[in-house]
């Protein structure tokens, strides 16, 4: 691929944050509609619990597929295919005249959204060249996720309080979806690997078994009892697809999921790192949504303006993130993201009815920091020292351990809470927890022995790069 302008890139970088904007805002924004969704579309609890999480279903079990398709038949053709499918799925979404409908509109989204976030990260790494730029483009992209998920609830509040209704919110992806589509045929490049890879349906079908079990058990386990048949079956069948995975898989020549990959610290820590934060991130919206809705008596737009310092937050540092990763490598944000996680949510193990709203803001203030800076080096971790044949495969797992985090911290901080309420304090102590973990694996896995891995790991899947092993010893 020739060498693109600096301007070129920078819409190109454009472009993808775009299509990444409407994926991540329907991520979260979908949750404060729940009791709209409900009067309009006369479902129960059950009904409103799939509309919300047939999305992060279907897009936590296919990213990686997609991702690994995309290096194959090309970046650019499977980014305008999602933006096609995602665009589908919303229309469909807004003229939904049942629940079921709505259910399997969203999952057509998700199949969509699925071919968007690991694609647009493969493609920006093959457009970004040099490191320190890329970066800052990692920066840039990862503030843009971090704005979306954050912001999510304050739209979906300002669309219901307005009178625009449910179905505004999927109106806003139709018009961005086709303008991305537009700009993605005029202005991006076409990428591939050096040399298509062959399918691997057999190790694409164990890796969506695994994800679709254990999200599911994770997701109705709250609901259906821990210990039911059902979600015991359903953690027995993801755990025989894993193992599965981890026999079958290294038999291959060219496996969908090379396991040598989590050789590297780094990637590996920046799997673990994702499921933390955004389990974290899932269960902190959850338990504030309830909390100012149902403790605190709030309309659905009053609860999410007062959750705009998080997304004020996201939106100035996000950002900033990118350069600091450049500047001084992915320490110092997972530092700060960590103790900005631990510390708003110790700030609210003692809520009330009467917990002051300067205090709530304040302790909103500092988790929208700390999960402002917490994308960039998540990401930036995990594609780099990769060979840009299989971006698109540790740009997808990525995305894929952030679904996985979300469902995991919206399923574990909902049973904790199912009879005692949004202001238990062990809920939040969780999520305190998972500040911890961000924390230590962000000191851990930025050392000089965890860098070393990396440079070694990267030697084993291109020997290309082995001069780079060479020289981290």
């Amino acid at each position: 691929m020739p060498e693109l302008s600096h301007g070129r890139r920078m819409l190109v970088l454009a472009i993808c944050c775009m299509s990444l904007l409407i994926v991540g805002l329907d991520n979260t924004i979908v949750n404060v509609a729940g009791p709209s969704l409900q009067h309009d579309l006369h479902t129960g609890v059950d009904g409103l619990q799939w509309i919300i999480d047939a999305y992060t279903l279907v897009l936590a079990s296919l990213l990686m597929l997609s991702g690994s398709t995309a290096d194959r038949i090309g970046r650019r053709r499977t980014f305008q295919l999602g933006l096609v499918v995602f665009t589908l799925g919303s229309l469909a979404c807004s003229l939904a005249p049942t629940a079921g409908w709505l259910i399997a509109a969203r999952a057509l989204q998700a199949i969509g959204g699925s071919m968007l976030n690991p694609v647009a990260m493969s493609i920006i790494t093959n457009v970004f060249t040099d490191r320190a730029e890329r970066a800052r483009a990692i920066g840039i992209w990862g503030g843009v996720v971090g704005i979306s998920m954050a912001l999510g609830p304050v739209i979906g509040g300002l669309m219901i309080g307005s009178g625009v209704g449910w179905r505004g919110i999927f109106w806003i992806n139709i018009p961005v979806g086709l303008a991305a589509l537009a700009l993605t045929a005029r202005y991006v490049p076409e990428s591939k690997a050096a040399r298509a890879r062959r399918p691997d349906p057999i190790g694409q079908v164990l890796v969506a078994g695994t994800l679709l079990f254990l999200t599911y058990g994770i997701i109705e386990g709250p609901h259906r009892g821990w210990l039911s048949p059902e979600i015991l079956g359903c953690f027995a069948l993801s755990l025989a697809a894993l193992v599965g995975v981890l026999l079958y898989e290294p038999r291959r020549t060219e496996p969908l999921l090379d396991l040598r990959f989590f050789r590297s610290v780094p990637f590996a820590g920046a799997t673990v790192l994702a499921v933390s934060a955004f389990a974290g991130m899932g269960g902190f919206l959850l338990l504030n949504t309830l909390y100012l809705q149902e403790v605190r008596g709030l309309s659905a737009l009053h609860a999410g303006l007062l959750t705009l310092p998080m997304g004020a937050m996201t939106l100035i540092f996000g950002p900033l993130s990118g350069r600091l990763v450049a500047a001084k490598g992915p320490r110092p944000s997972l530092v700060i993201a960590g103790l900005g996680f631990m510390i708003s949510a110790v700030m609210v193990t003692d809520l009330s009815g009467s917990t002051p709203y300067g205090w709530l803001i304040a302790a909103y203030a500092v988790f929208g920091l700390g999960f402002a800076v917490v994308n960039a080096p998540i990401t930036n971790t995990a594609v780099s020292g990769m060979p840009d044949s299989q971006a698109g495969v540790a740009a997808g797992i990525a995305s894929t351990s952030r679904q996985v985090g979300q469902s995991l911290g919206v399923a574990v901080a909902g049973s904790v809470i199912a009879g005692s309420g949004p202001t238990d304090s062990t809920a939040w102590w969780i999520i305190a927890g998972y500040g911890g973990a961000v924390l230590l694996l962000g000191i851990i896995t930025t050392g000089r022995w965890a860098r070393a891995t990396a440079a070694a790991t990267a030697a084993r899947l291109d020997p290309d790069q082995q001069k780079v092993a060479v020289s981290a010893r």
